[in-house]
């Protein structure tokens, strides 16, 4: 019996590794080639559960969505002469894989050979091109050219190319110094420029302003003359008209206006005791002092 139950215990670890090697899964993005002793036989593009024969046939798995293909930057020389850099990618998706694997083997020799077909697509169509097309005129235009001219040859290697992008198209660095100078004399010709006008705009304003100014001084000037005139002869109408009224306290007024603006702290004076200019000091009436 225990012979017996080792015997199934070994039949049934068989089966079980049998069963795990015969049969495979292909998953809803993926695609399989199965192969026989290195030979394909099929193509499996339906996921799920498939089997095959143990050591016999082996299983090759390709991606079905679209995968990236960078590219390696490259100088270009435009129709115009100008010299470019670019650096471009591919998107791409595998629709044969037993060409594909014919071909290319793998996914990782993919950029060793649709590589140099991009490169050389992009030196054809680019290099018929002129600058001012690359960049902005036929952009869209060039990059269709150059999907469809990579397509032709993909379809050998099992492949098709959806797009193809050009991530930057730059002068190469010396270029670029030089168009980076010239750009900045012209901006700086141009603020020469902009600050010249601005400077003789501000000449212009400054001399307008000055010669107004001067023109308002002067007929403010002649107005507070005038003014001043006429306050004068209103200030000497009014004392001629005071002193009409009040001779003697008009006398005595412009003698103490007289006290005021000749004694000041500090003043010396040298005056006879019966001077004119004293009678106020000597006499509250002002009287001349009897000789």
């Amino acid at each position: 019996m225990r012979s017996f139950l080792a015997f199934l215990m070994v039949l049934l670890g068989l089966a079980t590794l049998g069963a795990y090697l015969s049969f495979f899964v292909v998953q809803q993005n993926q695609q399989a080639l199965l192969l026989a002793v290195g030979k394909p036989i099929g193509i499996i593009d339906q996921p799920g559960l498939h089997w095959k024969i143990p050591l016999y046939q082996t299983v090759e798995y390709f991606d079905k969505r679209i995968l990236d293909l960078e590219s390696k930057p490259q100088e270009i020389t435009a129709s115009d002469q100008k010299r470019l850099v670019v650096d471009a990618f591919a998107r791409y998706r595998i629709t044969d894989p037993l060409k594909f694997f014919q071909a290319i083997q793998n996914e990782t020799g993919v950029r060793r050979t649709l590589g140099p077909i991009m490169d050389s697509a992009m030196r054809r169509v680019l290099g018929g091109a002129t600058f001012q097309e690359l960049v902005r005129d036929k952009r869209e235009d060039l990059m269709k050219r150059i999907a469809k001219q990579v397509n032709e040859e993909g379809k050998a290697l099992g492949l098709e190319v959806v797009d193809v992008r050009i991530k930057r198209a730059d002068l190469p660095p010396q270029n670029s110094k030089s168009v980076f100078d010239r750009m900045r004399a012209e901006r700086q010709r141009e603020a020469a420029d902009w600050r010249a006008q601005g400077t003789g705009e501000a000449n212009r304003i400054r001399a307008t302003a000055d010669r107004e100014a001067t023109v308002i001084k002067a007929d403010a000037t002649r107005k507070s003359d005038l003014l001043r005139g006429d306050g004068e002869a209103e200030r000497n109408r009014v004392f001629a008209d005071a002193y009409g009224k009040d001779v003697d306290f008009f006398r005595f007024y412009r003698n103490m206006q007289a006290y005021e603006a000749g004694i000041k702290p500090g003043t010396k004076m040298l005056l006879s005791p019966d001077s004119d200019f004293m009678r106020y000091l000597t006499s509250a009436t002002g009287a001349p002092r009897p000789k």
